[in-house]
Formats: structure tokens, sequence, C-alpha cells
């Protein structure tokens, strides 16, 4: 095991990356911690300079959970990426270099897709640590209780739960940290990321299903044991995509003895629980634009057949496409031998792919 002492260039280097980001999501510049480096012990905290110092503090009494919340960070990326690979905007932005001074101005101000970042970050970070808590990984917590819903004949609580209510408390805790501080910054951008944080966490509860396992002699499944699990974080980012789809965009304006977000362009009301909010609209994503923090579409590949976000139509924004030969190398012919193994062939096609002038 490595000594403190021979960890510390790689603590001080993980600082120095963190520091730069001083802007956005801070904490999701934890992706960016090296692979060698483990937290645990206190002093580490310090030197993760992308916390509030609330988060520090968590840190501090909870050392054991840093390596869930920077799995949690590089998890964010992976499925923002991977949920809006079909869209113009493909949250290439949340992939910043670590010596960048702060996100582009897509995430960094109140737009949609800060929305999206925000509620997937909070309901991320809870997924796994709601699942480190059932998979033993973390030793700060054990299964979810048991439900005392009576279950049909047949059926009996068992199993390990997912522990949904320490990922929920701790998790809102580190993620709702930067917008509850002292710090400076817009109070509406504040509120509107807190809302959406909170929307991220109402799609992981929606997200805890019932799943049960067969017992019985000769696979009668006689009995079925059964406990409360989460579904895939994919399926709790799409659930989310969807409300960023129809998210609603919001005014601070004063109501009552305060000032709320309410909806821009609707009656006043108070804005419902359920909806993703953003303050400020953002470009089309067909060119490139730093200051509006669009990238464009060029060179960006497109589906020809598709009807989808993902069509050449409107991937390359009517700009058209440019057509290119690609050879892939694929198993093929495939043998099943007693006993017991497989044998293929390699085959060779050429498929053609399209990507946007």
């Amino acid at each position: 095991m490595r000594s403190s002492t021979h960890l510390l260039p790689l603590c001080v280097l993980t600082a120095v990356l963190l520091s730069q980001v001083c802007s956005g999501i801070k904490w999701l510049a934890l992706s960016h911690t090296p692979a060698l480096l483990h937290v645990n012990q206190s002093h580490h905290c310090k030197l993760l300079l992308g916390l509030v110092p609330s988060q520090a503090q968590l840190c501090r009494t909870n050392l054991e959970l840093m390596q869930t919340i920077i799995q949690a960070t590089r998890e964010v990326k992976k499925m923002c990426q991977k949920t809006f690979a079909d869209m113009r905007w493909n949250c290439s932005s949340i992939d910043i270099s670590a010596n960048a001074s702060k996100y582009r101005p897509d995430l960094d101000r109140g737009t949609r897709e800060a929305a999206f970042v925000y509620a997937l970050s909070a309901a991320t970070i809870s997924h796994t640590m709601a699942r480190s808590c059932s998979s033993g990984d973390l030793r700060l917590c054990s299964c979810g209780p048991i439900p005392s819903i009576a279950l049909e004949p047949g059926h009996r609580w068992g199993g390990c739960s997912d522990n949904i209510h320490y990922g929920l408390y701790m998790g809102s805790k580190f993620s709702d940290a930067p917008m509850k501080g002292k710090r400076p910054g817009s109070h509406a951008n504040k509120l509107m990321h807190l809302h959406n944080n909170e929307v991220g966490r109402q799609s992981l509860r929606a997200a805890l299903v019932m799943k049960c396992k067969c017992h019985g002699v000769s696979g009668s499944c006689s009995i079925r044991t059964c406990w409360r699990g989460l579904q895939d974080l994919r399926e709790v980012a799409m659930d989310l995509k969807t409300k960023y789809l129809s998210a609603t965009k919001v005014v601070h304006r004063p109501m009552g003895t305060r000032k709320q977000l309410v909806p821009k362009d609707l009656d006043v009301r108070p804005v419902r629980d359920n909806e993703l909010v953003y303050l400020h609209s953002s470009p089309d994503f067909c060119s490139k634009n730093e200051k509006m923090g669009s990238v464009g579409t060029q060179d960006r590949q497109c589906n020809k057949t598709s009807v989808g976000s993902d069509s050449c139509d409107l991937m390359c924004c009517g700009r058209g496409y440019n057509p290119y030969s690609e050879k892939l190398v694929e198993r093929c012919h495939c043998k099943y031998h007693w006993c017991c193994y497989v044998s293929c062939k390699k085959c060779e096609r050429t498929v053609e792919r399209y990507v946007c002038k």
C-alpha cells in the first residue's frame, strides 16, 4: 500500500485541476481525479478545491463516500453524452479540459441544457450512493429498509433493496450545497438549480421498482423473494430528457413577500414540482458560437434514413452532408463445437456513413 506521502504529488495535481473550474457545476470536476488517488485521509479533502466549504466538511466526515461521488461524476458525463448523442446539443461541453477556467455558456448560464445536467447530476449521485449501499461497497450504509406493505401469497420481502433513503439524503446534502451557501451568484440561478436538482431526485424516486426472484423445486417458482431496486440510470436519464424537451422558461418575479420562479409565457402559477425550468433560451446549436456555447454540428455524423433528431436534415440544419465509406470487420459464420467452444470466421463489409457539411 502506498503511503500518503507517495500520494501527495497526485493530490496536489488534483487540487490544481479542480481549482481551475470556478463556475458551473464545480463538483463534476472531480471526474478528473487521478485513478490512483484514494481520498482516505481528511487532509485530502482540503486539496479537492472544487468543493465548497460544506462539501469539504462532508468529505472530512465521510471519507469513504468520496470514491462513490467521484464515480458518480464520471457516470454523469458518460450518461449525458450517451443520452444526447442523437441531438444537435450532444453534451460535449460537460467534458471540459482540466485546465479550463469555467464551463462553456451553454452550461454556465441558466439554460435548458444546464437544467438537464443539474437534474441528471443530482439523480446520478443519489443513484450511485443507493446502489453502493446495497452492493456493500459503502460501509457507511446497508440495504434499504424492508417495506411494510404486505405482498400477495407466494411473495415475500427479502434480498437487499437499494438504499434510496440514504442516497437521497446524502446526495442532496452534497449536490445542493453550492446553491445553499453564501457564495456569490445569481439568486435566480440558485433557485433554478435547486429546483432542477429536486426534479432529478424525483425521477429517481419513480425509478424504484419491485424486483423478484423465483424459488422452488425444478424452477416451479412456488415462492418469490422480492426487494426494491432502482432501474438502470439510463431509464432515469431518458425520463429527464423527456422533461428537458418540455422544460418551462421562467422568470424571477415578486410573488407575495419574496421573489420566486414563475413561468414566463403562461398564466401566473407556481412552477410544477416535476418540470425542469430554465431562465435563458438556447441557440439552435447549428453553427459554432463561442459566446452562446455552441460548437455547431459541422462534421457530426447523421442518419440519412432517420426522421428523428439524428436525421441528416435536422442534424445538419439544411447545410447538406458528405458521404464516406467505412470498412467493418465482424465475426461471422460462427459454429458451436461439442464440447464446448464456438469458432467464427472474420468477414469484412463496407458501410456508408454521412457527416454534416
